[in-house]
């Protein structure tokens, strides 16, 4: 079980943001990170940063992933790290994946968006990269 340094599990959400409507990769990545022993939370399609945001904080999650495949990340990664900065939220890892070119990976990197994952990468690199976040920046 991937345990946080306070013993309990790691809480992750999953959230699809806009009008994408394909899910089956959030869904294979929630699934994965419940079988490696974390609290998924999976809001769903549709969601707005503000939804996505409002509910990490609710739930007390550790780390926010969301999946892309619209071509929207440039608006809707800064609008996200925006909302948790606005909320003191600083220790909750934002992460996703999907199509997002490596150019703009790197802008978003460079306003604070941890690890961004193309479609085909090992579910064992995403759940080890959460894990070793969590270990080294959750500490209560």
């Amino acid at each position: 079980m991937s345990q946080t340094p306070f013993n309990r599990p790691i809480r992750v959400l999953i959230a699809k943001v806009g009008l994408d409507g394909h899910d089956r990769g959030a869904r294979i990545i929630a699934t994965t990170l419940r079988d490696a022993g974390m609290e998924v939370i999976y809001t769903g399609l549709r969601q707005t940063p503000e939804m996505v945001v409002n509910t990490a904080l609710q739930e007390d999650v550790d780390a926010i992933g969301i999946s892309i495949l619209s071509g929207a990340h440039m608006t809707v990664f800064p609008k996200v790290m925006a909302l948790i900065k606005q909320k003191g939220m600083d220790d909750v890892l934002l992460t996703g994946g999907g199509i997002i070119p490596a150019d703009d990976m790197a802008e978003l990197k460079k306003i604070g968006v941890g690890e961004l994952f193309p479609p085909g990468t090992s579910t064992a690199d995403i759940v080890k990269y959460i894990t070793d976040w969590v270990h080294a920046n959750r500490n209560f």
